[in-house]
C-alpha cells in the first residue's frame, strides 16, 4: 500500500518517551497517510514516564517530525492532551507549529453525523481507576508490556507478523473484558445526554467499533499494545484498521452498516486475514 486516503484520521495513546512505543509502525502509518483532519486524541508523549525516566529515540523524533510536516501541508491537525500528557491541557485554544491543542471536539461527519472526540480518562471515575488497577496490577501490566516488547523483537529477527500480545491475555480475562464493557456503555450513555451520534476516545487501550442503541462508540485504540488508528472515508463510513506488517480492517461503521470488532479478531487479526462473518454484520439504527 502507497497511500492511503481518507478524509480524517484519529490516533491516540501513543505513549512516545517509552520503550513500548511502537514509533516505527506508527511512522509508516504517517507516512502513507493523506488526509484533511488528523486527530490526535491523548497520551501521544508520556510526560509522567518522562519524568520518572528520561527515554527518546531518534524515531520518536521522527514521528513529531512527521505530525508537524502533515500540519504544515495543510492538514487540520487537533492534538487533545490526556492523562499522560494532561500539563499540555494548560495550553488548550493555543497552536505550534500548525497543531491546534483543545481540551476536545466536535467531529462533523462527511455523512453529518456529529462525534463527540476526547481522550477517554473522564469516563474513568477515581475508584473505578483503583478497583481496576488493584484487579489487574500495574506490575502485571508492565510485565506484560515488557514480554510483548521482547516477543516482538524475536518475531521480527524470525521475519514473522506483529503479534499483540498484551491484548490477547486482555481478550481471555473475563473481569478485564467486563471492565472496558463498562467503560464503552459509560462513554455511550454520556453521548447520548449530549445529543451525539457517538463518541471517538482511546484512552484504555482496546480499539472497538460498536453500536448501542443507535449511538456509536468508536475507541481508536493505541501504538504500545495493537498499533491502530481510526480513519473516516469520503462517504463518513468509520473504519478501525490495524498497522504492522499485514495491515487489517478490524471494524467499519457506516450510516447503513456496523461491522463491529470483537474480542477475537481484535486478538487475532494481524496474525492472518480475518473472515467477515455476515453474522456479525447487522443494520445500522
Amino acid at each position: 500500500m502507497t497511500t492511503l486516503r481518507c478524509r480524517s484520521a484519529f490516533i491516540s495513546d501513543v505513549h512516545l518517551g517509552t520503550p513500548d512505543c511502537k514509533a516505527g509502525y506508527l511512522l509508516d502509518f504517517l507516512r502513507k497517510l493523506r488526509c484533511e483532519k488528523l486527530y490526535l486524541v491523548g497520551d501521544i508523549i508520556d510526560l509522567e514516564a518522562l519524568a520518572r525516566r528520561p527515554w527518546w529515540p531518534t524515531e520518536h523524533t521522527a514521528v513529531i517530525a512527521e505530525i508537524l510536516d502533515l500540519a504544515q501541508r495543510g492538514v487540520e491537525v487537533i492534538y487533545i492532551p490526556g492523562n499522560h500528557d494532561a500539563p499540555m491541557r494548560g495550553l488548550h485554544g493555543q497552536e505550534f507549529g500548525g497543531v491546534r491543542i483543545e481540551l476536545d471536539a466536535v467531529h462533523v461527519g462527511a455523512d453529518g453525523r456529529r462525534y463527540r472526540v476526547s481522550h477517554g480518562d473522564e469516563f474513568d471515575p477515581e475508584q473505578i481507576g483503583r478497583g481496576w488497577m488493584q484487579h489487574f496490577g500495574e506490575a502485571m501490566h508492565r510485565l506484560i508490556c515488557w514480554s510483548n516488547r521482547r516477543l516482538h523483537v524475536m518475531r521480527q529477527r524470525l521475519e514473522l507478523p506483529y503479534l499483540p500480545l498484551s491484548i490477547i491475555v486482555k481478550s481471555h480475562i473475563g473481569k478485564a473484558l467486563a471492565y472496558i464493557c463498562a467503560y464503552e456503555e459509560r462513554v455511550v450513555d454520556d453521548a447520548r445526554e449530549r445529543g451525539f451520534d457517538g463518541h471517538i476516545c482511546g484512552h484504555i487501550h482496546f480499539g472497538h467499533v460498536r453500536e448501542l442503541n443507535g449511538v456509536l462508540y468508536l475507541n481508536d485504540g493505541d501504538w504500545v499494545e495493537h498499533c491502530t488508528a481510526l480513519i473516516e472515508d469520503h462517504t463518513g463510513a468509520m473504519e478501525l484498521l490495524h498497522w504492522s506488517e499485514q495491515p487489517a480492517a478490524l471494524g467499519r461503521a457506516s450510516r447503513e452498516l456496523v461491522w463491529p470488532s470483537p474480542a477475537a479478531a481484535l486478538a487475532l487479526a494481524p496474525l492472518g486475514v480475518c473472515r467477515r462473518d455476515l453474522n456479525e454484520l447487522h443494520r445500522a439504527a
